[in-house]
């Protein structure tokens, strides 16, 4: 039987990757006062730098301005300035001082499935900006519990699990990720409820799994949510015990 229901934090509960999307935009633009932007493969340079560095810097706005900072140097052979790499640094604290903006009828969503099972949080990223905007949200309190982990993958979710007293198989995730929200928990015999987002970072979309698993629900927007859990409710318990 279905009890236990995760909901994942950025631009699954609030908008997130837009604001990485506009920095992004900002780093072009100074980068391209240095360089041709086509010629010097600034995106995808910029992409592999931050791939490389997400083991020693995690996930978040920090991480994404040292690679920044790193990219700009590296493609413009040392010429970026002094202000130019000041303005970098001004683009993270644009991120992390970005309002908290709940996504259409999550707060209703949420508290219907509340009502019924027991909600967490599970987030990835840097642990004072997550901590932040799970505050500014004024969700924490709809929450059974509250994870911001350093990575989503099986070990992550399995000591979730463990800790509240679950198992993958009465276990639902709720994400905009295929690769961090859904694929991990599909794989160890849970749930999934795929909400894409109209943006998502490349390295997030860097997965085969797909959404038309028989084990997962793909909705449109928030409001689907408590029909998308009914439905898993229904075939979680019509599965037989250690089917996956």
């Amino acid at each position: 039987m279905l009890e236990l229901i995760g909901f994942d934090g950025d631009d699954t509960l609030w908008h997130s990757q837009d604001y990485y999307d506009a920095a992004q935009a900002e780093f072009e633009r100074i980068v391209g006062a240095h360089v041709d932007l086509a010629d010097a493969r600034v995106h995808e340079r910029l992409l592999a730098i931050e791939a490389g560095n997400i083991a020693l810097f995690g996930y978040g706005a920090k991480g994404m301005t040292l690679s920044m900072i790193e990219a700009a140097y590296d493609i413009t052979c040392g010429r970026i300035g002094a202000a130019d790499l000041h303005r970098l640094v001004g683009l993270c604290k644009e991120v992390l001082a970005h309002p908290v903006e709940l996504l259409p009828g999550i707060r209703a969503a949420v508290e219907a499935v509340a009502a019924h099972y027991r909600v967490v949080l599970i987030t990835k990223g840097d642990l004072i900006h997550q901590q932040a905007k799970v505050a500014r949200s004024g969700l924490g309190d709809l929450f059974h519990r509250i994870e911001i982990v350093t990575e989503k993958d099986p070990s992550a979710y399995t000591r979730v699990l463990r800790e509240c007293g679950s198992v993958p198989a009465a276990f639902a995730m709720v994400g905009n990720s295929l690769r961090s929200d859904i694929e991990p928990v599909v794989t160890l015999g849970g749930w999934g409820v795929y909400m894409p987002y109209h943006s998502t970072w490349s390295l997030e979309t860097d997965t085969t799994f797909s959404a038309d698993d028989a084990r997962v629900v793909q909705i449109g927007d928030a409001r689907g949510i408590p029909e998308a859990i009914g439905l898993i409710a229904g075939q979680a318990a019509a599965t037989p015990a250690g089917t996956i």
